[in-house]
């Protein structure tokens, strides 16, 4: 028999064949009824004709191929699913491609998984045919696996940070100017209201920046890890500041550059493609670290918290911006799609780690907050603009790497509303030998 509803009476075993007849072939929603438990919150139908779940759903679930189906066995979990997804053997209806955090929500709420025994596995199988445990090649969008990336170096390495780094940023600026907005910012903004621009959040948050570093004219700046250059343009056309940004992405330093120009900002503002081990030693009156601790490596947070406070002179301000995780001790490494899809041999770690950290290489910390809230309302916006503007985004950059994007900014912004993730702010100064740094009684700035 071939399951094309969830019978909640049914008794038969996928499998077994009936008295005196041919063993059936095993249909996908065989496999689905097989690995879940209870009424299913989505419909899933697939191409050999068999479905499972309310054919009233909102939500539709679509394995078009078995080749999709190939990637969901031999790569199970957020993997399998991923590449599935990407290559478009795997698809959504009810959503759009570009903001699937409906589906998320539904999935993570209501799904119920259950692990089968092993003699219901292995007659799935033989009904399937041993061919489906072949795993198809991987999606050209995903990268190697952390044991093969070792031949571009050792993890954190210059060499292999550059890769990992270009992988993600160096994907299109045409691309990131649709999705991000004219800010060109990729990291969380500052609501002040939930009914904020995009824009206007975000100038809220390099204000935010630039007040508790305490930012003046003719003060030297340190943003490492800076993007397309927002916050460098910012500190020198809002505050007077002379700022260097450096980045690992060549792509991000020349349009940052060309960004300066353009805006008559030269005299005050540069942006170089630099790894920030190699950023001037000189002694800079304030840092900003926006969105970059999460790409250097936990363990390397002494080395990198100590190359911060060399370029700092002694009363100035450091502003540590980055993702944490909820729990200190949560696992550092990210999970396999994350990992082979955004951000290659990213890293996080829980605030109370980060704080010792930056107090252990020297610095005395201040203030520090958690804006996670924020980064959901701003992966939202993100969302609404890669929605918007999806068909460009698809011609840019292909579907299956905006397909990769909007699962991963949705999937991102439901973790942040569930707080799987936060994103802290950490402010520090380094302090003069008799342990005085200029900061005042009470913050001279507004949180």
């Amino acid at each position: 028999m071939s399951l094309t509803d969830r019978d909640q009476g049914a008794t038969s075993v996928p499998g077994t064949p009936p008295a005196g007849g041919r063993r059936p072939r095993t249909t996908v929603a065989d496999v689905v009824r097989a690995v879940t438990t209870g009424d299913l919150p989505v419909r899933i139908t697939a191409y050999d004709g068999s479905a499972l779940g309310p054919a009233d759903a909102g939500i539709t679930l679509s394995v078009r191929s078995e080749r999709g189906l190939s990637y969901l066995l031999t790569a199970p979990g957020d993997l399998g699913m991923a590449r599935a997804y990407v290559s478009g053997d795997l698809t959504l209806e009810g959503v759009h491609p570009g903001d699937p955090y409906e589906a998320f929500r539904v999935l993570k709420d209501d799904l119920r998984l259950r692990l089968p025994s092993v003699g219901e596995a292995l007659a799935l199988v033989r009904g399937l045919g041993w061919e489906r445990l072949r795993p198809p090649p991987a999606p050209p969008q995903e990268s190697q696996p952390r044991w093969k990336r070792v031949m571009g170096g050792l993890r954190h390495s210059r060499s292999r940070d550059s890769s990992a780094i270009s992988h993600h940023y160096d994907v299109s600026n045409a691309f990131y100017e649709k999705v991000l907005g004219p800010s060109m910012t990729y990291t969380c903004a500052v609501f002040r209201s939930p009914d904020d621009t995009l824009e206007q959040a975000q100038a809220s948050k390099y204000d935010l920046v630039a007040g508790k570093l305490a930012l003046k004219p003719g003060m030297r700046l340190l943003d490492v890890g800076c993007g397309w250059g927002g916050m460098v343009r910012h500190a020198a056309r809002e505050y007077g500041v002379k700022a260097l940004g450096v980045t690992l992405s060549k792509a991000q330093a020349e349009w940052a550059q060309a960004a300066i120009e353009r805006e008559g900002l030269g005299e005050l503002a540069e942006v170089r493609h630099m790894d920030y081990r190699d950023a001037p030693r000189e002694q800079f009156d304030a840092i900003s670290s926006i969105g970059l601790t999460e790409h250097i490596g936990v363990r390397n947070y002494p080395a990198y918290f100590g190359a911060l406070r060399e370029r700092l002179r002694p009363g100035g301000r450091l502003l540590n911006h980055c993702i944490t995780r909820a729990n200190n001790r949560a696992p550092h490494r990210s999970g396999a799609f994350i990992d082979r899809y955004v951000f290659p041999d990213g890293e996080l770690a829980g605030p109370g780690r980060l704080i010792s950290e930056v107090h252990d290489a020297g610095f005395e910390v201040h203030h520090e907050e958690n804006l996670r809230q924020h980064y959901a309302l701003t992966l939202a916006g993100w969302c609404r603009n890669l929605v918007e503007h999806w068909d460009f985004c698809v011609s840019e950059v292909g579907a299956g790497t905006a397909r990769v994007w909007g699962l991963y900014m949705a999937g991102s912004r439901l973790a942040f509303e569930r707080n799987d993730i936060e994103l802290h702010q950490v402010l520090a100064t380094r302090n003069n030998p008799d342990g005085s740094n200029g900061y005042p009684l009470r913050p001279d700035w507004l949180p």
